[in-house]
């Protein structure tokens, strides 16, 4: 097994930071992908596994330019540890969503390691997460932008999918 040393690990994790976070204010997703190796693993529970760039490419595309992905605004880490032996970093990301009109901030976290390849790329990414809190927070917001008037129609589509009728949640609270 190759071994890094810190300041490489810190490095090559402070650029895929910087290059996430022009992705999430561009919402160019290419940059994001091409930091992992050709031959990339990325584990994301909900979905499956995801062997090389040719995959995880589509799937980031359309994550992150639907419901909820699209309404998320940036994936700061609140947290980081440097897993020198392993190659590792190992961190827990915020994914917060944008305000949806009154200031609040509604967000979910997970747990992400990553596996460092050398050369500024990474080889391997999982990610842990209660996919039930995202819906929690997703629907948070949905609710809050129905009560503001600025639920879009695509988030209230994904919030009738998901368990609440959008267009008659204000009717029943009333009552």
């Amino acid at each position: 097994m190759i071994m890094f040393s810190r300041d490489e690990l810190a490095g090559a994790f402070e650029r895929f930071e910087a290059t996430v976070a022009r992705a999430a204010e561009t919402r160019d997703w290419d940059p994001w992908v091409e930091q992992y190796a050709p031959d990339v693993t990325y584990v994301e529970h909900a979905v499956g596994t995801m062997r090389g760039r040719d995959e995880v490419r589509p799937w980031i595309w359309r994550t992150m330019e639907s419901f909820p992905g699209n309404h998320m605004t940036s994936f700061p880490s609140l947290w980081t540890v440097i897993d020198e032996p392993t190659g590792r970093i190992i961190c827990e990301l915020d994914n917060p969503m944008r305000d949806p009109g009154d200031g609040s901030v509604i967000s979910a976290t997970n747990i992400s390691i990553l596996t460092y390849a050398g050369d500024g790329l990474w080889r391997r990414q999982e990610d842990i997460y209660n996919p039930l809190r995202f819906v929690s927070a997703a629907m948070k917001w949905c609710r809050k932008a129905e009560e503001l008037g600025t639920l879009t129609d695509e988030a209230a589509d994904w919030m009738r999918q998901y368990g609440a009728d959008a267009r008659s949640t204000e009717g029943r609270r009333q009552r």
